[in-house]
């Protein structure tokens, strides 16, 4: 098979050819990737912003799409033939050690998924039968951004029509989020970045208010929208520790919710005043938004078909595997909304 192989955090993955791919243990399910998502988590990894990294060298990518080719003899969620999504959230089935692929002499470590290689070894668990209809190349958005960014307004904050919303970080989170609020009739949504090519998105998908905080004034406007009183809810999703400290203050006293979604770097820690907990603002943090992708993977497969959450217009870029290194340093730029990786068989 073919793969991006970290070798060294912080420097560019090597696309390695000719890689051996190991026999199927319990529980494993070989698939031929399509598509691959790629998203701020690899940019991190990549760059070493996680903190050591004991699994040198490794693959990396975590939500994607593709085909079985084949099955572990007791895996019974898919058969040969499949479609499916792949994705980093555990969900029904086997839950495996990563496999060990060979290239020469030298062991390449994976985890449960990986992504961005043409031919993947995956856990049952990692692995949903594709909806009926949905097609290969949007379908790794279900793998993570949809999962996590509409799992957030879907299940863990689950807006009324005339609650106030606002979404800091418009990449494939953030516009998901504004696509999922926008399906259950949110009006009052109020998007925030630094690229104004993403707020004119963020304007399409639904979003009242597009604010471009390059100069920080963005708590400023939001006190000017709401009239001081803040919003009822906001997500985060830049990774950025003074972002995530804005996206706090923006929401109002007495049962205002903000949602981490971001990752930031090792080391880093948010700041919060404690009278803000005392007045009743509230924060927590989201696990790929409290989705079960055995639920939620059909579910949101459906709104898509159904025209409420149009998923190509988050997708603003496509590469090959072998320019990996120019995803994730246009990545890194800010210049993607969501891109893919499309591999080629």
């Amino acid at each position: 098979m073919k793969a991006a192989v970290l070798y060294e955090t912080g420097e560019p993955l090597i696309v390695e050819d000719g890689i051996k791919i190991p026999d199927l243990n319990p529980g494993q399910i070989l698939v031929r990737v399509a598509y691959s998502g790629i998203c701020r988590s690899q940019l991190m990894e990549a760059r070493g912003h996680r903190g050591p990294d004991p699994y040198l060298p490794h693959l990396l990518g975590h939500e994607g799409s593709g085909e079985v080719i084949d099955v572990a003899q007791d895996v019974k969620k898919v058969v040969k033939g499949d479609h499916v999504v792949l994705t980093w959230i555990k969900g029904d089935g086997a839950e495996c050690a990563g496999a060990k692929y060979r290239k020469g002499n030298t062991i390449i470590n994976s985890g449960a998924v990986t992504t961005f290689n043409n031919f993947a070894v995956v856990s049952e668990n990692r692995c949903v039968k594709m909806p009926e209809g949905m097609p290969m190349d949007l379908a790794p958005l279900l793998g993570c951004a949809i999962l996590t960014g509409a799992g957030i307004v879907f299940n863990t904050i689950q807006p009324k029509p005339n609650n106030v919303l606002s979404v800091f970080g418009l990449g494939g989170i953030g516009l998901s989020a504004i696509m999922a609020a926008k399906a259950l009739e949110c009006d009052n949504i109020i998007a925030v970045d630094i690229e104004d090519h993403k707020l004119a998105i963020a304007g399409e998908l639904g979003a009242a208010h597009l604010i471009n905080n390059r100069d920080g004034g963005a708590l400023d406007e939001i006190r000017k929208i709401t009239k001081n009183e803040g919003v009822d809810f906001s997500i985060e999703a830049t990774g950025l520790v003074s972002i995530a400290e804005s996206a706090f203050q923006a929401v109002k006293n007495n049962g205002g919710l903000c949602i981490i979604a971001g990752h930031p770097a090792h080391g880093e820690a948010v700041r919060i005043n404690p009278f803000d907990l005392i007045k009743g603002k509230r924060i927590q943090g989201s696990w790929g938004g409290d989705s079960k992708p055995d639920r939620d993977i059909p579910l949101m497969g459906k709104f898509f078909l159904e025209g409420k959450l149009p998923l190509e217009k988050l997708i603003s870029h496509r590469f090959s595997l072998e320019n990996i290194n120019q995803a994730l340093d246009d990545l890194e730029r800010g210049s993607l909304n969501r891109a893919l990786i499309e591999m080629k068989h």
